[in-house]
This record gives structure tokens, C-alpha cells and sequence, in this order.
């Protein structure tokens, strides 16, 4: 019995030897929050088929390491960023997407205060790009990007995720200006205020903005005990 499991697999490994032909590789999105944008971490891609192209981090997954150490190694090795908390999306599997053969890559993304997190520049440029500013990149790496946009707009409308992007007292205009980078839409200023206190998100500091070029409002800060709720924020 054991001769015969032998020669079947061996059988099944030589019919389907081209199924083992396949790369793997991973792609890290990386947003900060700037000026009252939305930005991307991008890198030239030092393939010849896309010279002088923004790319997204990315890299080949070794033999012996999994998707989700593979992610943090090509973030560390591209940036030098290693105290980054990265979460999966999607995997995307294009038959053509690399010009070097079958490649399928596992997309990462992560939303990080860029104050708090300068990256070490690798040999290729690295560079922030807002990300309303960006009409192609290299592979289908704008697809991946809308794809990891999506689920951070989808996450931001029921989790406090993006509180430290911003100072540890901030206004209500700071806040709605921060949603609405990511959202990619006006609000109504009312409307957020309202539903927002709601959420009991927030916690009064019974302080005024200093220094402003208007009227000083407000400040508050994050309330991390109710911040656990799941209430859906206003769009």
C-alpha cells in the first residue's frame, strides 16, 4: 500500500509540476494622514517594464516564511519601519499582473500618524503621495490601493482607528477634517457634530483652541472606554 500512495503521488507531482510555478508575493499599503490629506507611501519600481513608476511596497514571499512575516519584513526592508500594525485584505490573482510570469499578492494595509513614523529611505526614492492625487501606478497596484481605501473607509464608519492621527486635544473641525480626507467627502457640519456625540467617542476638555486664525473651538480627546462601541459614524 505505501509503494503504491508513493508512485501516485509521484504521478500527481509530475502531471501538475506547472501548478508549483507560481509566485507569491506580498504589497503594503501604507496611509498617513498630512495637511488635511490622505496620503500613501509609494516607491519607484526598479523593473525595467515600469520605469520611472510609483509603486506600492511590495516583494517576492520566501520559500520559509509566511504571508503575514512577509509583510512586515518587505515594510521593514523598504522602509525601515518596524512597530507597524499591518492588516490583510485581499489577494488579488490577475493571470498577467507581473510581467515576470504567474504571480498572485496578498495586499496589507496599515494607517499610521506620519509624524510619528519617518521612514529610513531605501536605494529606490520613497515618497508620500496624496492618494486623491494618484492616476496610475506600476502593476495593478492603483487597484490594490482602491481595494485597501475601500476597507479603511469601510473600518473608520464603525472603529476609532484614526485618533492617532491626530493631536491628544483637538477640535471638532480637526476631526471632521480627518474624516472627510479619508471618506473623500464633504460633510455636513451639523449633521457629524450631531451623530458624532452620539457615539460618545469624545470627551469634553472644557478648553478652547489657542491661536487660530478663527474662532477657537472646542477641544476634546479620544474617550478609549466607549471608544469600543460600533455605532456607525455620520457620512
Amino acid at each position: 500500500m505505501g509503494t503504491a500512495l508513493q508512485r501516485t503521488i509521484h504521478q500527481l507531482r509530475s502531471e501538475d509540476r506547472e501548478f508549483f510555478q507560481i509566485a507569491i508575493s506580498v504589497d503594503c499599503v501604507i496611509f498617513g494622514f498630512d495637511k488635511n490629506e490622505l496620503k500613501v507611501l509609494l516607491i519607484k519600481s526598479d523593473l525595467e517594464e515600469f520605469n520611472n513608476q510609483w509603486s506600492l511596497l511590495g516583494d517576492l514571499v520566501r520559500p520559509d516564511e509566511n504571508l503575514d512575516t512577509a509583510s512586515y519584513r518587505v515594510l521593514k526592508d523598504r522602509t525601515g519601519l518596524d512597530d507597524v500594525y499591518l492588516e490583510q485584505v485581499y489577494t488579488f490573482g490577475e493571470v498577467n499582473r507581473h510581467p515576470a510570469g504567474r504571480v498572485i499578492s496578498t495586499a496589507y494595509y496599515s494607517l499610521i500618524n506620519i509624524k510619528d513614523h519617518l521612514p529610513v529611505y531605501s536605494d529606490n526614492e520613497l515618497h508620500w503621495h496624496p492618494v486623491n492625487e494618484i492616476s496610475a501606478l506600476a502593476f495593478d497596484h492603483k487597484t490594490i490601493l482602491e481595494t485597501c481605501l475601500r476597507r479603511l473607509q469601510s473600518k473608520i464608519e464603525e472603529h476609532p482607528i484614526v485618533f492617532n492621527l491626530l493631536p491628544e486635544k483637538f477640535s471638532l473641525r480637526e476631526l471632521q477634517n480627518l474624516y472627510e480626507a479619508i471618506l473623500g467627502v464633504k460633510m455636513d457640519r451639523r449633521n457629524f457634530r450631531k451623530k458624532f456625540f452620539l457615539m460618545n467617542w469624545l470627551e469634553d476638555m472644557n478648553e478652547l483652541e489657542q491661536d487660530v486664525p478663527h474662532r477657537p473651538g472646542k477641544l476634546y480627546r479620544f474617550n478609549a472606554t466607549n471608544g469600543k462601541t460600533k455605532t456607525p459614524i455620520p457620512v
